[in-house]
């Protein structure tokens, strides 16, 4: 039988992931991406995100993400940006090119590392549309 402890949890964790992730910001997004717990994001970490979301996005396993299965996480221009050899897709290391670019964005004290302040900011929310 699932205790009412584990149920609240089971409930919060599927609350958080999703599109709640970029709209929780701050504490909600920080426990999901510290996996060392240690109250920070540092690039490793939000690139090891990305690369978990890339998986999931791409369901036809085709090493690169489309319009369509990027759902909304950078715009039109952004994806012209974000892809040099401009074939309308992005590879994994593109996306994470984009993520490093955000990571560096959102951490203006350049520390290396992310707070939840920090993803709070308008550029760490940026950061975790990618990542949600």
């Amino acid at each position: 039988m699932i205790s009412r402890r584990s149920l609240a949890l089971t409930l919060a964790m599927a609350v958080l992931s999703g599109p709640a992730l970029a709209a929780s910001g701050g504490r909600g997004a920080l426990k999901m991406l510290d996996p060392d717990n240690d109250g920070t994001v540092d690039l490793a970490e939000a690139k090891k995100a990305a690369a978990d979301l890339f998986a999931k996005l791409d369901p036809d396993h085709d090493g690169t993400l489309d319009v369509r299965e990027l759902r909304g996480r950078l715009t039109a221009k952004e994806l012209k940006m974000a892809d040099p050899d401009h074939d309308g897709t992005l590879t994994l290391d593109e996306y994470l090119a984009v993520v490093e670019q955000r990571f560096k964005a959102a951490d203006p004290d350049n520390d290396g590392t992310l707070d939840a302040k920090e993803l709070k900011s308008r550029a760490g929310r940026a950061l975790l549309r990618l990542l949600k």
